[in-house]
């Protein structure tokens, strides 16, 4: 097992890429904290989880909220006496270009992503540093490096991800702390399917997207989860202040 006796926390675990981290980090031997702005789909990974006789907890968060990832980050330590991985996979897009997108949007945009970036990360180092070590894992997006239409809060954001991701992997490598981000493709989630349903056509849409991929195909979670895992273990020790791109040939096409 990969992550035997590690403690990991994932935002956004309960639906998507981060439903399936979870699974796959508890499979591996990981306990797990699910966090999701819904606690009962937290609950729901949770009890899979157990179901599998692995070892989960679930919390209910706002993760751009202040002081909600210190709590929480509390209540792992005071369970599990350690904090050893944290993916911040919680994400949130609304559509639009700079005229078309409202400013409360905007800032709902910057405020789950980067800002949930920014305050778990600022939660958990402190253990890791105590500790001597661990990984974090951010969540960019293949569109912040290629570019894209009608989206421009949410590449904004992830193109802000990368970069908090490299300087934070250049504060912490003294302490032992590795920090990357992976930037997939378009994954077949519930939030690609609410991207594709704001579109004049759906269907036509999601083809083209499907086409873009060298592959033929969109990801799954499970094939960033598998990504996310290699960076969570000691496979990847060597590896920080990158941006791992898992996009089926996006960006070669």
């Amino acid at each position: 097992m990969r992550l035997k006796e590690k403690v990991a926390i994932v935002t956004g675990g309960g639906s998507g890429i981060g439903q399936a981290s979870a699974l796959l980090f508890s499979r591996e031997g990981a306990r797990v904290a699910i966090v999701d702005r819904e606690l009962a789909v937290a609950e729901e990974t949770a009890s899979k989880i157990k179901a599998e006789g692995g070892d989960a907890l679930a919390f209910g968060a706002d993760v751009g909220a202040p002081g909600t990832a210190e709590a929480n980050a509390a209540a792992v330590l005071a369970q599990w006496g350690r904090i050893d991985v944290l993916i911040c996979a919680a994400g949130f897009s609304c559509g639009g270009t700079v005229l078309t997108t409202a400013p409360a949007d905007w800032d709902a945009v910057f405020r789950t992503n980067v800002g949930g970036t920014w305050l778990w990360a600022r939660a958990v180092v402190p253990a890791m540093q105590r500790q001597g070590g661990g990984s974090i894992i951010t969540f960019a997006s293949q569109l912040a490096l290629a570019g894209g239409r009608g989206n421009s809060a949410y590449i904004a954001a992830k193109g802000a991800i990368m970069s908090l991701t490299r300087t934070m992997a250049l504060d912490f490598a003294a302490d032992g702390i590795r920090v990357n981000a992976i930037a997939p493709g378009a994954i077949d989630t519930p939030m690609l399917a609410r991207g594709f349903g704001r579109q004049a056509d759906p269907e036509a849409a999601r083809e083209a997207s499907r086409k873009r991929h060298a592959l033929g195909r969109f990801g799954r979670a499970e094939d960033i989860a598998a990504s996310a895992l290699h960076l969570a273990s000691d496979a990847s020790a060597f590896t920080t202040g990158t941006t791992m791109v898992v996009d089926g040939g996006w960006l070669a096409a």
